[in-house]
């Protein structure tokens, strides 16, 4: 187990290292651009020429990759260009901000899509056409708009939760929870209709295994055969899929972010996009990549350990 643990750790570095690389030779083409727009109207050949020296932007790329790279190691990420502040401390805010949002969602979502979807395949009939329906609209509701209609209904007409807006749970933990239910119920709807979906289809194949038929023929009740037996093989397909639903849930945090005015780590990279804040681009990216490598690499070691199989990989 340790040494597949390792080689999955060494990958998942190999694959941080090559991304972070990419993001870096891409935003380099711009570091031009950066500084007239830092420079602004007075910006000329001279002055934008000798900012980027100042900066050491015209240095050879991968000079400033491995500078970059080892300052990213020692936790410093730099300075954003155009607030002066620390990268490391505001990612780390954001990130905490756009967490709160996900791992609530992320556990909704798994427990209620193990319920529904082994419900379904276990029960059949008009209960499995009616997981499949409850599916169907969660896909085909489009995200933005189910968002906007929830903030209209349940913030403005009704007044019941804050339309826009975050409240830290360190300063008010009612206040923090009213402020993410419409969020979070937003990422749950779409969560849910795929995963629950997955489970399904993973529980009807494991319920249609020869050893299904055996243990029922030594009359093992049925509720034990799904409970302990179906749905712990179906489980590393469930984990794969709960982990990939985390990377959606982490992309749709930046919609989710600009609508409910989140300061959130999506609307941080966004603006910081927007703006070609470049420190501030190369820091969220780390962090993204590293976040998404932590989470492959815990669902491979969680399935590595359901699945003995998968070891061998």
């Amino acid at each position: 187990m340790i040494a597949y643990v390792v080689r999955r750790l060494a990958a998942g570095s190999v694959l941080a290292l090559l991304i972070t690389l990419i993001v870096y030779l891409l935003v380099s083409t711009s570091f031009a651009d950066l500084a007239r727009t830092v420079l602004g109207q007075s910006a000329t050949e001279e002055t934008t020429a000798a900012l980027m020296h100042a900066r050491g932007w015209d240095r050879p790329v991968l000079v400033q990759y491995v500078e970059w790279l080892a300052g990213a190691v020692r936790g410093d990420f730099g300075v954003s260009v155009f607030t002066s502040q620390s990268v490391l401390p505001s990612v780390i805010q954001r990130l905490a901000v756009t967490l709160s949002l996900i791992v609530p969602a992320l556990a909704i979502t798994s427990v209620l899509s193990v319920l529904l979807g082994v419900w379904a395949a276990s029960r059949g009939g008009i209960i499995d056409r009616l997981a499949q329906i409850i599916s169907l609209l969660g896909f085909i509701l489009p995200g933005l708009l189910l968002a906007i209609g929830l903030v209209v209904l349940f913030g403005v007409r009704l007044g019941w939760l804050p339309a826009t807006g975050y409240v830290p749970f360190g300063e008010n933990p009612l206040g923090w929870l009213r402020s993410i239910v419409i969020p979070v119920t937003v990422l749950c709807i779409a969560g849910v209709a795929n995963m629950s979906a997955q489970v399904r289809g993973r529980m009807i194949d494991e319920l249609r295994r020869d050893y299904v038929r055996t243990l029922r023929t030594r009359g093992i009740p049925y509720r034990t055969i799904v409970l302990k037996h179906a749905l712990r093989n179906a489980g590393s397909p469930a984990l794969t899929v709960m982990s990939l639903e985390f990377i959606q849930m982490f992309g749709a945090a930046l919609i989710i972010e600009n609508v409910f005015a989140l300061p959130g780590f999506g609307s941080y990279a966004f603006n910081a996009t927007l703006q070609g804040d470049i420190p501030v681009i190369l820091g969220v990216s780390a962090f993204g990549v590293v976040l998404v490598t932590i989470v492959n690499l815990a669902t491979d070691i969680a399935n590595g350990w359901l699945n003995p199989r998968a070891r061998v990989r």
